[in-house]
């Protein structure tokens, strides 16, 4: 029998299991010489390949490399560990949303998708959208802003009516918006639009900053409404005021769904729960309510 195809070819050819001495010492054509020192013949795959002797310093730097791999094997596990337990602090942090408030159901956010509704073209004769501005009767130098500004279907109106030495603070809660938003202040070249990526309970507005907040169909959608009056109230200037526009839930013929629509009652409702009082009204929109809302500071 051939011993290279032998079962115990590895017991029997000594010349495989330690380096050659004397003449041979030389390594033939083909050979790799370790980092060791050793020489290895060349790999025979019916053997069991070449053995090498034992070698202190061979070890010394298997069991380093040993220890550098789980070292950085168990800082990625801790590094991980940390960014879970974070994630898990952050969300902990965040106020529970609500489905329902003060007997109304709250409705869902429409999402980016579906942004081309925001510019239809019978939402000027459902809304009358330049009356409305009209009403909001914006200055030179006020600082309004758009609370839920979609793809600046309002900002970018309002932008020339508070001038240059106005601002329009747009606020969303979905990056995509803001990014459509931003692409038509580029292209029509508007410089007096700031954007703001809120949260759900918190639009991130600046304390005493605002002259007015405009909401158009939005308010109803808030899952966190008394942390969002709450930082309304607070970033209004004491003189400030909110332009709540909601379609209106007493009317059978406002052709929207009953969660996207409120009552006047309603709105009082929540509105005085909250430290506001009704300023003035505006009831001639096609089918919106236009309340004005100012802080009350009796309560």
């Amino acid at each position: 029998m051939n011993p290279k195809h032998s079962s115990n070819s590895c017991n029997t050819d000594t010349s495989r299991r330690s380096p050659p001495t004397g003449s041979s010492a030389l390594p033939p054509t083909g050979t790799k010489m370790l980092s060791t020192g050793f020489k290895a013949l060349p790999w025979n795959p019916l053997s069991c390949g070449p053995r090498l002797p034992f070698h202190p310093m061979f070890a010394f730097r298997v069991f380093g490399l040993i220890v550098m791999v789980t070292g950085w094997a168990l800082g990625s596990i801790a590094t991980a560990q940390e960014k879970q337990d974070a994630d898990k602090s952050s969300k902990a942090s965040e106020p529970r949303g609500l489905t329902k408030y003060m007997g109304r159901r709250i409705a869902s956010p429409m999402g980016y998708q579906h942004m081309d509704w925001l510019s239809r073209p019978e939402r000027i004769q459902e809304e009358n959208p330049q009356e409305m501005l009209d009403q909001l009767k914006l200055k030179d130098g006020m600082v309004v802003c758009d609370l839920g500004s979609g793809d600046g279907y309002h900002t970018l109106q309002m932008a020339p009516k508070v001038g240059p030495t106005g601002k329009v603070v747009a606020v969303d809660i979905q990056p995509q918006m803001l990014q459509e938003l931003s692409r038509r202040m580029a292209a029509n070249k508007i410089v007096n639009i700031d954007t703001i990526l809120g949260d759900l309970w918190d639009p991130k507005l600046q304390a005493e900053s605002i002259d007015l907040v405009l909401m158009v169909d939005v308010y109803h959608e808030f899952s966190h409404p008394v942390q969002m009056l709450s930082a309304i109230r607070k970033a209004l200037k004491p003189t400030g005021r909110i332009a709540l526009v909601e379609f209106r839930a007493e009317d059978p013929t406002v052709l929207i769904r009953p969660e996207h629509k409120m009552s006047k009652v309603q709105i009082l409702k929540e509105y005085q729960d909250n430290g506001f009082r009704v300023a003035s009204e505006y009831d001639k929109l096609p089918w919106q309510h236009l309340m004005f809302m100012e802080k009350d500071d009796t309560k």
